[in-house]
């Protein structure tokens, strides 16, 4: 064992024993260069003063020794011979200061009181230059070493290959320390070459034309391909803490000429030590992009709610949503989960990760289709649960265009079943999550969620107010999800193009998927209302977001990466809505989180979907689309034509036969 000083203590006596270990040889080193500063401040001194110094040659060896004694107990009791060559700062260069100062007055102070009845004292001009050289010199040997790599760093890179030219974005603090961290030795970790710092940019007018750190701050942001281009910049990297979606999205919009990557610092970024800060700069993400402040789930607002030995149930374990799902209930310290899902490989990857990740808790995966009551009926008396989530749902727009009947027999009868079984077996709680497409919708799919949030508020009346609580939870897009846009871009920019969008003018919602889940968990326990709609910000246009991401990826759009419009899908729409017409907002909780009151379901609506489970076992779509318009009456379908239609049937056909892809989350 070692204390605080770098002793060794001695664990084989049962008495404190302690060993001297030798300083290191460094700080030995400084301190002999302090001494010989020392001397030569003060013969250069005495040159400096008098044209013949020889007269004073005889007390120099005793005013020399005093000298040192004075400057080296000074500057040790400072701690100045521990001195970091490569971190030292400002305020470092004032310690130099102090210890030049107080070694100047201890020596003095000897001179007056000990030595003047043995040698002839110079005069003050030699004190005071003395003070000067000596501090010019301590200060030279400690910042050499660090102004002499920061000019190599700067020189060298316009004399060889292998170097990255950067932009910095931000002349602030942030920046500021960014550019010091890149200049003591900075890496592209994607090809191990040397990030260059060129200059800065700012928005902020009275820093143009200003030197930070050496570095010029060249003008504004909207000056950025201009400036990228003069001097042929490679790597943006964006120093700016809180830079607002709005400026991200419209720098990313930019008409760059040539390729650029952007990078950001890190979250926590002061806090980084003794690591390559280069490695530690993330790219910009999509969820950089969002027009909204992401949250972060704060897991103490739920956690009273989630009991420990709780049984919980989601439905659509495998997918997107049910998985973050899973995830942030076992965090918030579930111990009793099942997973359903008809897609077994997903289920088994998924519970071979939870195992892994939280080995002491009871993770059960049951392989269920939900158009099978009895199955599900099972598992409930084998498991009880008393928290059901629901995010399990056919979700491909097209596709259940021409599938209407598949549709309707997972998000609808499905969904039926599992409130039943809910309702029959002891569950408390029933989170149905749905989507923004079920508003005044247009496609099958959006009809089939709506007719699923008119199940929950009948079935919350008819279980009153001691039976299950239905709650529904109503989202846009979130972003990664499967089947989503954004992966989907990934993929195509990552094969040189095209990059197909439906419409130049088509707008979504976004929201992240780990935030879209936090957000669906406060609004279970909360307890708020029956109706949650979750506040999206502003709608994103998906051409924006295609363009934003080809830069990204460091390519130019239209030039390196093409742009494709194949027109509006069957059932999609340009806008989507968050709430209907019908609709209204009873409470705002959290700025995040809506309560909405809508119409009660109409009575009959259980008779309705009795009917519409024959017509859909009948595989007669044209029947099912038309009680969709009777149930749904904002349900606007497209134009139904068989022709264009066919492709679409034979591919929803095979969907229903993968089980790898039969049951996806809403999102």
């Amino acid at each position: 064992m070692r204390d605080e000083a770098g002793s060794v203590l001695s664990s084989t006596s049962p008495h404190r024993r302690w060993r001297f270990r030798p300083p290191p040889l460094r700080p030995l080193l400084v301190l002999c260069g302090d001494a010989v500063i020392a001397v030569l401040s003060l013969v250069a001194a005495y040159h400096l003063r008098f044209d013949d110094p020889s007269p004073y040659y005889g007390d120099l060896p005793l005013l020399a020794a005093t000298l040192v004694v004075a400057r080296i107990a000074v500057n040790a009791r400072l701690r100045l011979h521990y001195w970091s060559f490569k971190f030292s700062n400002l305020r470092d260069g004032a310690r130099i200061g102090v210890a030049g100062l107080s070694g100047s007055a201890a020596f003095v102070a000897l001179g007056y009181f000990v030595l003047r009845d043995h040698v002839a004292l110079p005069p003050r001009g030699v004190f005071v230059l003395e003070l000067l050289l000596s501090c010019a010199a301590m200060a030279a040997i400690r910042f050499g070493p660090r102004l002499a790599f920061t000019y190599r760093a700067d020189l060298w890179p316009r004399r060889r290959r292998g170097v990255v030219r950067t932009l910095i974005v931000g002349a602030g603090a942030s920046g500021e320390m960014l550019l010091r961290d890149l200049q003591r030795g900075g890496h592209d970790p994607q090809r191990r070459d040397t990030l260059h710092v060129v200059g800065f940019v700012d928005d902020d007018r009275h820093k143009w034309g200003h030197i930070v750190g050496g570095k010029p701050v060249l003008g504004a942001l909207d000056e950025l391909p201009r400036l990228a281009a003069r001097h042929h910049v490679e790597l943006v990297v964006l120093a700016i803490a809180r830079l607002p979606s709005r400026r991200l999205r419209a720098l990313l919009s930019l008409p760059f000429h040539r390729p650029m990557r952007f990078k950001m610092l890190p979250t926590g970024y002061g806090q980084l030590q003794d690591r390559d800060i280069a490695a530690a700069l993330r790219d910009v993400s999509e969820a950089d992009l969002l027009v909204r402040e992401v949250l972060t789930f704060d897991h103490r607002g739920a956690a009273p709610s989630v009991d420990p030995e709780r049984q919980l149930l989601v439905a659509g374990a495998a997918g997107s949503i049910g998985r973050e799902v899973c995830r942030q209930l076992l965090e918030l310290g579930a111990r009793r989960l099942v997973m359903l899902d008809i897609d077994e490989n997903g289920l088994y990857v998924l519970k071979r990760r939870f195992d892994r990740e939280y080995p002491d808790r009871d993770i059960v995966a049951e392989v269920a289709d939900l158009r099978e009551p009895r199955r599900l009926a099972r598992l409930m008396v084998r498991y009880r649960p008393r928290d059901i989530f629901h995010a399990a749902a056919r979700k491909h727009v097209p596709l259940m265009e021409a599938a209407p009947c598949e549709a309707v027999k997972t998000n609808v009868i499905g969904t039926l079943h599992l409130a039943r079984v809910a309702s029959n077996y002891g569950a408390e709680r029933f989170v149905y999550t749905s989507t923004d497409k079920a508003v005044a919708p247009t496609s099958v799919m959006g009809a089939t969620k709506k007719i699923g949030e008119m199940l929950m508020r009948a079935l919350d009346r008819e279980a009153g107010e001691h039976g299950v609580r239905f709650i529904v939870v109503r989202f846009g897009n979130v972003l990664d999800s499967a089947g989503s846009v954004v992966p989907l871009f990934r993929e195509q920019i990552a094969a040189g193009g095209p990059v197909t969008i439906t419409h130049p003018e088509i707008q979504r919602y976004f929201m992240t998927i780990s935030e879209a889940v936090g957000l669906v968990l406060r609004a279970a326990y909360g307890d708020h209302g029956r109706l949650c709609v979750l506040e999206m910000g502003e709608p994103l246009r998906i051409v924006d977001l295609a363009r934003q991401m080809i830069t990204m990826a460091g390519l130019v759009p239209d030039v390196d990466v093409r742009l494709e419009y194949t027109g509006l899908r069957p059932g999609e729409k340009l806008f989507e809505e968050l709430m209907a017409a019908d609709e209204s907002v009873a409470e705002q909780i959290d700025e995040k989180i809506r309560i909405v009151r809508a119409p009660p379901p109409p009575d009959d609506l259980f008779d309705h979907v009795e009917e519409l489970a024959r017509r859909a076992d009948g595989e007669d779509d044209a029947a099912v689309v038309e009680l969709l318009r009777r149930l749904v009456p904002d349900f606007r379908p497209v134009e139904r034509r068989a022709a264009s239609l066919e492709p679409l049937a034979e591919s929803a056909a095979v969907t229903a036969l993968d089980p790898e892809h039969a049951v996806e989350p809403v999102g």
